[in-house]
């Protein structure tokens, strides 16, 4: 490649970047559902027509979002891992990692959440595609998690197939999260607080996986 093609390849995903980052921007400042293309375009000192030239629509553009944010979930969780040796406690770490990321970046568990939501239609190679691969990078560290704990005795030997397990702790941390996030004042009038009711949720999620006591 010449010096000048790396040059326009350079200025493509800089511009790029400054466009994802505007939007990251609104998104966290108003919610998605109020953020605009005219907005994003204005954030990021750019014309309508060029904006669409990396991104066909809003949809595209919020793909982009959620790469990443399930990139630095991933993070977030490999982080949690490495300050554990045995499986059950990396995979409680991981959990409470994620409650801590849903705290500090609440635009991201909510990009997070839409696209779970979504049904999958992606090309590969397009934004929605790069965002999958993100997911799935995600859920094989708590994957791996898994089959740590049942290599070193921490993780029930019958557990099952671990992605499986992986995506089941997935789907029952996630709907901890949005519960304590839409229902926080329900909690504490049934006197439960949101620090309590995580624990419980954890230790709930300790004991799915703890091998069963003998006899």
């Amino acid at each position: 490649m010449s010096y000048l093609a790396e040059r326009r390849v350079e200025e493509k995903e800089r511009r790029r970047a400054e466009i994802v980052d505007a939007a990251e921007r609104l998104y966290a400042k108003k919610g998605w559902d109020s953020v605009t293309m005219d907005q994003v375009a204005k954030a990021a000192r750019l014309s309508r027509a060029l904006l669409y030239v990396y991104f066909r629509d809003r949809d595209e553009l919020q793909f982009a979002i959620g790469e990443r944010a399930l990139e630095m979930l991933r993070t977030r969780f490999i982080e949690a891992v490495a300050r554990h040796v045995r499986g059950l406690d990396q995979v409680e770490a991981i959990g409470r990692a994620y409650m801590t990321y849903a705290q500090d970046f609440p635009h991201y568990f909510d990009v997070c959440a839409r696209f779970q939501a979504h049904e999958m239609s992606a090309q590969p190679g397009s934004n929605e595609g790069a965002c999958a691969v993100a997911g799935d990078a995600a859920i094989l560290v708590v994957v791996d998690a898994i089959r740590t704990g049942i290599a070193d005795g921490s993780v029930r030997a019958d557990i099952g197939d671990p992605m499986l397990f992986a995506v089941t702790l997935w789907a029952f941390t996630h709907g901890v999260i949005q519960l304590a996030m839409a229902k926080g004042a329900d909690l504490a009038r049934l006197g439960i607080s949101i620090p309590r009711f995580g624990d419980n949720a954890l230790a709930l999620l300790r004991s799915m996986g703890a091998p069963r006591p003998a006899g």
